[in-house]
């Protein structure tokens, strides 16, 4: 036995070096995440005829091992009438794919939206090109 600290030893620094591995392999991710954006994607802001994927107002899609989503997404403006709800019907839309535990949506205003954000299809659907 010695008296170095354990995070002195090779064995810790060797493992605190190596990558961790995922209980979900590349292709259940890929999968979960296609399916992420389609619940996304059925999510729409009232005030807009495109969905919130397409709108570029999802920032972050972050998935646990254990299958708990957190979002993070922001408004068009901050004052938007729905901001108390929409992250609600976000949180509905994706705890409603199958496998997912869990679903959190959070608010963001850093980086603030602009029309930059949007897809080529939603700029075609808004008519914006």
């Amino acid at each position: 036995m010695t008296d170095q600290p354990i995070q002195d030893s090779d064995a810790f620094k060797d493992a605190w070096d190596e990558p961790q591995k995922s209980a979900l392999s590349q292709a259940e991710l890929d999968t979960l995440t296609d399916q992420l954006i389609e619940a996304l994607k059925t999510v729409y802001d009232p005030e807009i005829p495109v969905d919130i994927y397409e709108l570029g107002l999802i920032y972050r899609v972050d998935v646990n091992d254990d299958r708990d989503v957190v979002v993070d997404m922001t408004l068009t403006a901050p004052g938007c009438p729905v901001a108390g709800e929409m992250p609600g019907w976000v949180e509905t839309a994706v705890e409603k794919v199958e496998g997912v535990r869990s679903a959190k949506a959070n608010l963001v205003f850093d980086p603030p939206w602009d029309a930059s954000k949007m897809s080529d299809e939603a700029k075609m659907a808004l008519n914006m090109f």
